[in-house]
């Protein structure tokens, strides 16, 4: 399968592998070493609540976006305040909205708003997902692709070796 989804079973699919892969390398984490801050990311010296708290800000953007545009309603994107061309900036306010919200917990809502992306992905067809632009010249296939699967996968590579340099099986 090529990394790019091109219908919603591969969309599917492409979510549920980066989410589990993931996940396995999150329960593996003692919670004592969740904000230490030595992840590279968007922002240097991220901690590992701070790679969850970007994939959960994606996600709910995702879903805000879904269902803004669904209410034929002006979707600012890729948030109010923010621009393209400032994902650090973005990546850091998802950190300050998140900041107080200890490791299990954050565990939890990154699953639930995955789960809600899954749920939203399994009422849409193909035509839906990938039958025409929906943002520029993105479907929206992509669109959710771009903002879950992709950032699970590049997320992975620094919580591993986040594991790795603390000796975390």
């Amino acid at each position: 399968m090529t990394s790019i989804a091109l219908n919603k079973l591969q969309l599917i699919t492409a979510i549920q592998r980066s989410f589990s892969k993931l996940e396995e390398d999150y329960l593996s984490i003692p919670a004592e070493y969740s904000r230490i801050c030595e992840i590279e990311g968007n922002v240097k010296n991220t901690s590992i609540c701070d790679t969850l708290a970007y994939l959960i800000g994606w996600g709910e953007l995702v879903l805000k976006w879904y269902e803004e545009k669904s209410k034929n309603r002006y979707v600012d994107f890729p948030e109010t305040g923010f621009k393209w061309n400032q994902l650090g900036q973005l990546a850091q306010h998802f950190q300050y909205q998140h900041r107080e919200i200890n490791f299990t917990d954050l565990l939890s809502m990154w699953i639930k708003v995955t789960s809600n992306i899954l749920t939203l992905i399994g009422k849409l067809d193909d035509q839906e997902l990938y039958g025409k632009p929906w943002y520029d010249k993105w479907t929206l296939g992509r669109m959710i692709q771009f903002n879950t699967s992709s950032p699970m996968k590049n997320v992975r590579a620094k919580v591993r070796r986040f594991k790795r340099s603390h000796n975390l099986k």
